[in-house]
């Protein structure tokens, strides 16, 4: 299961395959009309209906993981995605009657003209990551419509905190890079991003670079469940109340936790319904403090 598969349960419910079908009778977006002539800036994903992209290239990050970067028709047109934002994406895993919908959340900037890059982690049982890694440069994939997320607002915290687990680091990195490259946003981020193995850091090259390029505004922590040296580099565990504590320092009052990661990472950290005190709650932040990918 992708992390992000839990984002928008309830539209990806609402939107089912029946509805979807019939939305792209009326609405799919082709090629040739995709853009109309305009003196308007172009945007991909401004409404409402099937936008088809054609798959540019095809990058390995590590034994399950890849980065598919694709085009869109105009070269000039940028997504129209605001932070924090994610894709349906329509898959026709083999052997399967009906499509496979997925949400997965854009690490490119949303605003860089000319294509949108996704990473997507191939789970064993995965239809919908294994139909995208099984893709290649040339071939093409139908996104039904955008989904919005937490809806940004620059300065609205002093400090974000933003807890990551494995592949729960896209819509994490979306924040982290739109937040960044503003230069009128001065919140504070501080990332833990907790992983199974070094391998498994993914986008550190970014992160890493981030963190030298803007020491006073984000700094992360690295931790690993299962190192596959004994020499490593990294904190050694899983994301638990020991080490937010030590992260945690200070008033709680104007920051906002953000989560992304597997369920019992999550449940582990925000409560659940049966058990709804979490190690969030009790280091001291509130339900509204704390948002879910």
């Amino acid at each position: 299961m992708n992390t992000l598969q839990r984002t928008f349960p309830r539209a990806i419910k609402v939107a089912g395959v029946a509805g979807f079908a019939g939305l792209g009778i009326y609405y799919t977006k082709l090629y040739s009309t995709a853009f109309a002539e305009s003196n308007e800036p172009k945007t991909v994903f401004s409404g409402l209906g099937l936008t088809t992209l054609r798959l540019q290239s095809i990058r390995t990050v590590n034994h399950n993981t890849k980065r598919l970067v694709f085009e869109y028709p105009d070269e000039s047109a940028s997504s129209g995605l605001t932070l924090t934002s994610a894709l349906l994406a329509i898959t026709h895993p083999e052997g399967s009657w009906l499509p496979t919908i997925r949400p997965y959340t854009p690490i490119s900037d949303l605003d860089e003209p000319g294509h949108i890059e996704l990473m997507v982690k191939k789970y064993p049982d995965g239809k919908a990551s294994g139909y995208l890694h099984s893709l290649k440069p040339g071939d093409s994939l139908r996104f039904a419509t955008s989904l919005k997320g937490y809806q940004w607002k620059p300065n609205e915290f002093s400090h974000a905190y933003l807890l990551a687990g494995g592949a729960g680091i896209t819509p994490i990195y979306q924040l982290i890079k739109g937040t960044l490259k503003n230069p009128h946003d001065r919140t504070k981020l501080t990332l833990v991003f907790g992983v199974n193995s070094e391998e498994d850091l993914l986008l550190k090259e970014e992160l890493d670079r981030y963190a030298t390029e803007f020491p006073d505004r984000f700094n992360y922590i690295y931790t690993v469940s299962r190192p596959k040296k004994e020499t490593s580099p990294y904190r050694t565990g899983y994301i638990d109340e020991e080490l937010l504590k030590s992260v945690f320092k200070g008033s709680t009052q104007g920051t906002k936790v953000f989560i992304c990661g597997p369920p019992a990472m999550e449940d582990a950290l925000a409560g659940t319904r049966r058990s709804p005190e979490g190690i969030l709650s009790r280091l001291g932040f509130s339900k509204d403090q704390v948002h879910k990918f």
